[in-house]
């Protein structure tokens, strides 16, 4: 097979996964839809009520509504009313009869409120300003009762308040509703069966895409490949449906309808800076406290000083590393720090001389000899100048010398040998290992400041201008 015979095929495949990618994303958002559909439905249901009744006349099963009995008594009875009146007039037997059981039927509602079940304690609460406001009286119990009366209805006219009725009360009487409870608590809700077929079609493609995946990456378990496509479970979970909006929104991305990568880096990254705080904060934390184990146990002190400890340790280049420290740092000291230091040490030893000088007596009587006035001063910048030239040279040599190496190295082991001795006691042991610990908790703090006022964005703007960098 050619090349190009190739690039067709992988085209071909591409495009028809790519149709398919895209097909499933509307199926996906078809049922996401119908989930915020349900989940807005209760909220929404007197709009649709007013403007798409129905709408209404069909869902409401699903949502297990049923008519209120008391509200759509009341309403049932006014509609028998309104026709009674017109047809008998308003001072017939039967119209009078429907008017006392109007007033009875009112009584009843403002008693027990049947808003309160379906939560439109509100609406009643509407209801009832408004037949106040009509009847001007601020009893409810008088103003129902007045108003469906008849004297009222034949002075203001039947045809007028029934009209008000109809108009101003009715419709939010009609928003009301029951619905029952199931076996679970919870009202009743028959969306599932709406559902049940998405579950099961987006179950089977998740079942087939990660079998798919882990015959592709031979590496790759059936395990691996359900948790690859972790965000394709809200698509089939029987609870949380709203959550189906982030595989949603990763279709979208993969049916390259919107391009999520930017979204995506800036999501990893803010991600990764502060897991790499958290991270670095729990290791750093962590060490500090092993270190404050050791300290207070005094193994810390006894592998130092007890050269038998440190044998019982794995040693990789057979070094006594703390003579060798001691070693390093007289050799440093001899060549390195007292060349910088000696003026400094030779004004302290001027110093030193020129106070000594000044209590003799003999010094004091040669200032008052003329001539011989600025001899003293002479002698001594001679004299400290030898000195510490010649205290210089013979550091200098004796460290040059296979004896004064020796006697150096012998130096440092009776050194070592004698700090031992004297940190090992307990009085100075107990007081170091306060210090240290103190010290360490102060570098714990310092350490958590830092981290809390460090700005991890300011890192995070750098990586992506080196990233920058690096793409030109």
């Amino acid at each position: 097979m050619s090349s190009s015979q190739s690039r067709t095929q992988k085209a071909r495949k591409s495009r028809r996964n790519l149709l398919f990618e895209r097909l499933m994303m509307a199926i996906a958002s078809v049922n996401l839809g119908l989930v915020c559909f349900d989940i807005t439905y209760i909220s929404a249901r007197s709009f649709y009520l007013y403007q798409l009744p129905s709408l209404t006349r069909l869902y409401d099963p699903v949502k297990g509504i049923e008519p209120e009995r008391d509200t759509q008594k009341y309403l049932d009875t006014a509609k028998q009313l309104e026709e009674q009146l017109a047809a008998t007039g308003l001072q017939s037997p039967e119209v009078l009869r429907s008017l006392q059981r109007m007033r009875a039927l009112s009584r009843r509602m403002i008693e027990e409120d049947p808003f309160q079940g379906a939560n439109k304690s509100g609406t009643w609460v509407k209801i009832k300003n408004r037949m106040r406001d009509r009847m001007d009286n601020e009893s409810v119990h008088e103003a129902f009762a007045a108003f469906w009366s008849e004297p009222h209805l034949s002075k203001a006219g039947w045809q007028k308040e029934l009209g008000f009725f109809n108009t101003r009360l009715r419709p939010l009487m009609a928003t009301n509703y029951y619905r029952p409870i199931g076996e679970n608590g919870e009202p009743i809700n028959y969306f599932w069966l709406i559902d049940t077929p998405f579950v099961v079609l987006f179950g089977l493609e998740f079942l087939a895409r990660t079998y798919h995946l882990s015959r592709r990456y031979k590496s790759l378990r059936w395990l691996d490949a359900l948790l690859w496509r972790w965000y394709d479970l809200f698509l089939f979970i029987p609870f949380w449906r709203w959550l189906r909006l982030i595989s949603l929104t990763t279709r979208l991305h993969q049916a390259r309808l919107v391009d999520l990568e930017w979204v995506m880096d800036q999501a990893n990254q803010g991600l990764a800076a502060n897991l790499a705080g958290e991270l670095s904060e729990v290791i750093v934390l962590r060490v500090l406290n092993q270190f404050q184990d050791l300290v207070r146990r005094g193994d810390l002190a006894k592998w130092l000083f007890h050269p038998e400890i440190r044998r019982a340790y794995v040693d990789l280049n057979n070094v006594n590393e703390v003579e060798a420290i001691g070693a390093l740092l007289l050799k440093l000291t001899v060549h390195d720090v007292l060349p910088q230091v000696q003026p400094d040490l030779e004004a302290l030893l001027r110093h030193t001389i020129a106070q000594l000088l000044q209590q003799s007596p003999a010094y004091q009587g040669l200032q008052q000899i003329p001539g011989l006035r600025d001899v003293p001063t002479q002698l001594t910048e001679k004299l400290v100048s030898d000195i510490t030239q010649s205290a210089y040279k013979t550091l200098v040599a004796g460290l040059e010398d296979p004896i004064g190496a020796q006697l150096s190295r012998q130096l440092v082991e009776h050194f070592v040998t004698a700090l031992e001795s004297q940190v090992s006691s307990p009085a100075n042991m107990q007081q170091i290992q306060d210090l240290l610990l103190g010290l360490l908790e102060d570098v714990k703090f310092s350490y958590i400041k830092y981290i809390e006022s460090s700005d991890l964005e300011a890192v995070l703007e750098e990586t992506r201008q080196l990233r920058m960098v690096d793409d030109r």
